[in-house]
């Protein structure tokens, strides 16, 4: 509010020195112009030129004690009285009862009514008709000379000069009251309105900070479909902050988002949720889950978009995952029933083959068609074995598995297969820490699948990396994370979507159920698996295996 006074209080300083220059210079130029100049005359005019000097020092003083003294009031009202006396030293030199810079008195009133209040409009009023009264009936009784240029033998009665004083005493209190009435409505208006802006600031911090707060992301759209509002989860979740995508078209950012948009302004599209894969600007996609929604005003006028998403990708893979599970399900029932009705026969097989192999002596070429025999057979074998381990729950035998050692004992047994090759340069990074509690031989089973795809892969020389550690996840359960990085020829993006489906390969030799048997034993421990792959630069398989899972006792150290 001072501040506000101060700024008040510079801009009466300027406009006073501006008002009072033009009406003496305008008076000054007619009376110039109207008569002869006599000496008397002169006198009175070199008065005016004392007034408007006066004028400007006066107000060069006022700037100079509103630097210096802090006290406003102390400034209004010394403004006020040094008015009120040049004012009526102007009503003098002017004419005093014939005067027209009487009307500067109410000037005078206004801005003390405007400043200090009807108090203070009041008291000016009454000082400013104690001087005017003084001055008149002074230079009725000849007390001080009159200065009138027109006649001055001129005399009024002293009825006309009550009459003038009364009249100018009722139109100072007139002005003061009817300022004050202004100001003070003025002022309730003002202070009304500072407390609806005041509730209006309220509500709308109130608003940001439940749009802000909230972890779904909100996006406002006006009527061209430009965004507008992007509030704190929208930053997160597109990674776009506000700033970069202000005022930007919809479909210049999300151009996913723009035909659902189109579509549901136009009536034709029904249902306001919806889903879109969008990319980010991280430069990969995710899915949303929308909904869209009219923006209104007070009168119900639409006057743009509402679009609520959220980040659903998570969601979308774990209903990927369900019904790979239920899937997988499925096919561990069917391979169960048909690995126990194959395993029979085929242990007929075997041992009626072992009797004939010992019994008789075979030719060359007899003997490599039982090669091809017994080779069949250790095939099919191998495949109900795999079957076996699809279908097969979580054993009940578990037991602290240290992950390092079980990494290198299938790199050591990899090694003297025929897969392995001596340009493979082995990196290991472990972590002493790397722990799980779980099946030894299904564990050994995971990283044996793992490592094998891997040195395949490498067709020449080539890199193969692993690392152990323990990482806490975001539900806050410790998990032992083993990274298999490797520098092969990389997997295709159409075939990554489908590897850890059942008998999907592209290998020439293989059932395709390698990948399929290490995601249904991590998820039978709760655990988690990517694959992150680019063809010609290597494939990285992260595997995350709970530490201490849910219900198992602590590890023994």
């Amino acid at each position: 509010m001072q501040d506000q006074d101060k700024k008040r209080l510079r801009l009466l300083i300027i406009y006073r020195a501006v008002v009072i220059t033009m009406f003496l210079g305008i008076a000054i130029f007619l009376d110039i112009k109207r008569q002869e100049a006599s000496v008397h005359q002169s006198y009175v005019i070199y008065y005016y030129y004392i007034i408007i000097g006066l004028m400007y020092v006066i107000s060069i003083l006022y700037v100079v004690l509103l630097k210096y003294v802090k006290d406003l009031y102390y400034n209004i009202y010394l403004q006020l009285s040094v008015d009120i006396l040049l004012v009526t030293a102007l009503v003098y030199f002017t004419g005093s009862v014939h005067s027209n810079y009487s009307l500067l008195y109410p000037l005078i009133i206004i801005y003390a009514v405007i400043f200090i209040g009807r108090k203070g409009g009041l008291i000016v009023a009454s000082a400013s008709a104690i001087l005017y009264a003084f001055l008149l009936f002074f230079e009725f009784y000849q007390i001080i000379p009159s200065t009138f240029l027109e006649n001055p033998d001129y005399r009024l009665t002293l009825e006309e000069i009550f009459i003038r004083i009364l009249t100018h005493i009722i139109s100072f209190f007139t002005v003061a009251l009817l300022a004050s009435f202004v100001v003070e409505q003025e002022r309730k208006t003002r202070h009304l309105l500072e407390e609806k802006e005041t509730e209006f600031i309220q509500l709308d911090l109130l608003f940001r900070s439940i749009i802000e707060s909230v972890d779904t992301g909100v996006m406002t759209l006006d009527l061209q479909s430009k965004i507008k509002t992007f509030n704190r989860a929208a930053e997160e979740i597109t990674g776009y902050k506000l700033r970069q995508i202000e005022n930007s078209h919809i479909k210049d950012v999300f151009p996913e988002i723009a035909p659902v948009l189109q579509a549901h302004d136009t009536n034709e599209y029904s249902k306001n949720r919806t889903e879109a894969i969008i990319k980010i600007s991280k430069g990969y996609k995710i899915h949303l889950g929308c909904s869209i929604s009219p923006l209104k005003d007070e009168n119900e006028k639409k006057i743009g978009n509402i679009i609520i998403f959220q980040d659903i990708t998570e969601k979308k893979q774990m209903e990927e995952n369900l019904e790979k599970s239920k899937r997988l399900a499925l096919i561990g029932e069917m391979a169960a029933g048909l690995a126990h009705e194959m395993r029979n026969p085929l242990a007929s097989i075997t041992g009626s083959i072992e009797l004939l192999k010992q019994g008789l002596n075979l030719e060359d070429t007899d003997k490599r068609l039982m090669q091809i025999i017994i080779r069949g057979k250790n095939q099919l074998d191998s495949f109900v074995r795999d079957f076996l381990l699809l279908a097969r729950p979580v054993p009940s035998t578990k037991e602290v598995v240290n992950i390092n050692e079980v990494i290198e004992e299938v790199v050591e047994s990899l090694k003297l297969s025929k897969d392995w090759s001596d340009d493979i340069e082995v990196k290991k990074i472990f972590s002493n820490t790397a722990e799980t509690f779980a099946n030894r031989q299904q564990i050994r089973q995971i990283f044996n699948n793992l490592i094998l795809n891997a040195i395949q892969s490498v067709k020449q020389k080539g890199v193969l990396t692993m690392e152990t550690s323990v990482v806490k996840g975001d539900e806050g359960i410790d998990y032992a994370q083993i990274i298999i990085r490797d520098t092969g020829c990389g997997i295709e993006p159409e075939h990554l979507k489908k590897i850890f489906e059942p008998f999907y390969t592209n290998k020439e030799k293989g059932t395709g159920l390698g990948l399929t048997i290490v995601g249904r034993i991590i998820d039978g421990y709760k655990g988690k698996i990517r694959i992150d792959s680019k063809v010609d630069a290597g494939t990285s398989c992260f595997v995350w295996l709970p530490v201490n899972p849910e219900g198992i006792p602590p590890l023994v150290a």
